[in-house]
């Protein structure tokens, strides 16, 4: 409005100011609308089983590979020539060593931590089955009591 098609036009004053915080005030609320919309797309489609973003380059059977060359003593470096990605834009390249080395992180740290691997699946399963979990269940016992 200050710069658009209408410059000199908008009164910083009385109705001006009214019909800019009225065009505000809608825009925002589209805005929320918009927003509430994708999230409970986003929700029904995990319910579904379906979660959003691109398929991981390294499935399972790449990183038991992976592991057991590298007990083996191959670095990755050696590995990832014979890694192809089966699906996807880039099906029959090789991972890159950074995906490779991102993916044995991850399994890491779900080795280090089972019980919180469990946790979260755990977590997920109440959640998709729309019964609070034991965490929730208990701030809401907590906010109850406190009321």
């Amino acid at each position: 409005m200050l710069a658009g098609p209408l410059p000199h036009i908008y009164d910083p004053t009385g109705p001006g100011k009214l019909l800019f915080a009225f065009v505000a005030a809608m825009a925002e609320t589209e805005r929320e609308n918009i927003r509430e919309s994708t999230l409970e797309g986003l929700d029904t489609a995990a319910r579904k089983g379906k979660h959003d973003g691109r398929p991981p380059v390294i499935t399972d059977d790449m990183l038991h590979t992976v592991l057991r060359r590298r007990a083996l003593g191959e670095s990755v470096e050696q590995i990832q020539p014979d890694l192809f990605i089966p699906t996807g834009k880039r099906k029959g390249q090789n991972p890159s060593v950074a995906s490779i080395y991102q993916a044995l992180a991850e399994h890491a740290k779900r080795e280090a931590y089972p019980e919180a691997v469990g946790q979260a699946h755990a977590d997920f399963a109440a959640l998709t089955a729309n019964a609070p979990s034991g965490r929730q269940a208990s701030r809401d016992q907590d906010f109850h009591s406190r009321t």
